[in-house]
Protein backbone atom coordinates (compact mmCIF):
# COMPACT_ATOMS: atom_id res chain seq x y z
CA UNK A 1 0.00 0.00 0.00
CA UNK A 2 1.23 3.46 -0.86
CA UNK A 3 -0.33 6.67 0.37
CA UNK A 4 -0.43 9.82 -1.77
CA UNK A 5 -1.47 13.37 -1.04
CA UNK A 6 -3.87 13.47 -4.01
CA UNK A 7 -5.23 11.38 -6.86
CA UNK A 8 -3.13 13.47 -9.26
CA UNK A 9 0.02 12.57 -7.30
CA UNK A 10 -0.95 8.87 -7.40
CA UNK A 11 -1.62 9.01 -11.15
CA UNK A 12 1.78 10.64 -11.79
CA UNK A 13 3.48 7.89 -9.78
CA UNK A 14 1.44 5.22 -11.53
CA UNK A 15 2.05 6.52 -15.07
CA UNK A 16 5.20 4.51 -15.78
CA UNK A 17 4.20 1.34 -13.99
CA UNK A 18 2.80 -1.71 -15.71
CA UNK A 19 0.29 -3.05 -15.02
CA UNK A 20 -1.48 -0.09 -13.54
CA UNK A 21 -2.44 -0.39 -9.90
CA UNK A 22 -5.86 0.33 -8.54
CA UNK A 23 -6.29 3.58 -6.61
CA UNK A 24 -8.59 3.70 -3.59
CA UNK A 25 -9.64 6.73 -1.63
CA UNK A 26 -9.47 6.51 2.16
CA UNK A 27 -13.27 6.29 2.21
CA UNK A 28 -13.22 3.33 -0.18
CA UNK A 29 -10.48 1.61 1.83
CA UNK A 30 -12.47 2.09 5.04
CA UNK A 31 -15.66 0.70 3.46
CA UNK A 32 -13.69 -2.29 2.17
CA UNK A 33 -12.06 -2.94 5.55
CA UNK A 34 -15.38 -2.72 7.36
CA UNK A 35 -17.12 -5.06 4.93
CA UNK A 36 -14.19 -7.50 4.85
CA UNK A 37 -13.67 -7.76 8.62
CA UNK A 38 -17.17 -7.00 9.99
CA UNK A 39 -17.89 -10.60 11.01
CA UNK A 40 -14.36 -11.76 11.79
CA UNK A 41 -14.97 -12.06 15.55
CA UNK A 42 -18.12 -14.17 15.17
CA UNK A 43 -17.69 -17.82 16.17
CA UNK A 44 -18.85 -19.14 12.79
CA UNK A 45 -16.56 -16.83 10.77
CA UNK A 46 -14.77 -18.32 7.79
CA UNK A 47 -12.62 -16.91 5.02
CA UNK A 48 -14.38 -15.45 1.99
CA UNK A 49 -14.41 -17.66 -1.07
CA UNK A 50 -13.12 -16.14 -4.30
CA UNK A 51 -16.71 -15.79 -5.52
CA UNK A 52 -17.82 -14.09 -2.28
CA UNK A 53 -14.85 -11.72 -2.38
CA UNK A 54 -15.51 -10.82 -6.00
CA UNK A 55 -19.19 -10.20 -5.20
CA UNK A 56 -18.19 -7.96 -2.28
CA UNK A 57 -15.78 -5.98 -4.46
CA UNK A 58 -18.50 -5.54 -7.08
CA UNK A 59 -21.01 -4.47 -4.41
CA UNK A 60 -18.55 -1.83 -3.21
CA UNK A 61 -18.07 -0.57 -6.77
CA UNK A 62 -14.61 -2.04 -7.35
CA UNK A 63 -15.34 -3.36 -10.81
CA UNK A 64 -11.93 -3.02 -12.46
CA UNK A 65 -10.07 -6.11 -13.65
CA UNK A 66 -7.75 -5.69 -10.67
CA UNK A 67 -10.55 -6.82 -8.32
CA UNK A 68 -11.64 -9.94 -10.22
CA UNK A 69 -10.50 -13.18 -8.65
CA UNK A 70 -10.14 -16.35 -10.68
Amino acid sequence: MRLFRSEEHARRWQKDRTPASNILTLDQAARLAYAWYAKKLEPDWRRHTAAEATALFTELGFDAEFWRLG
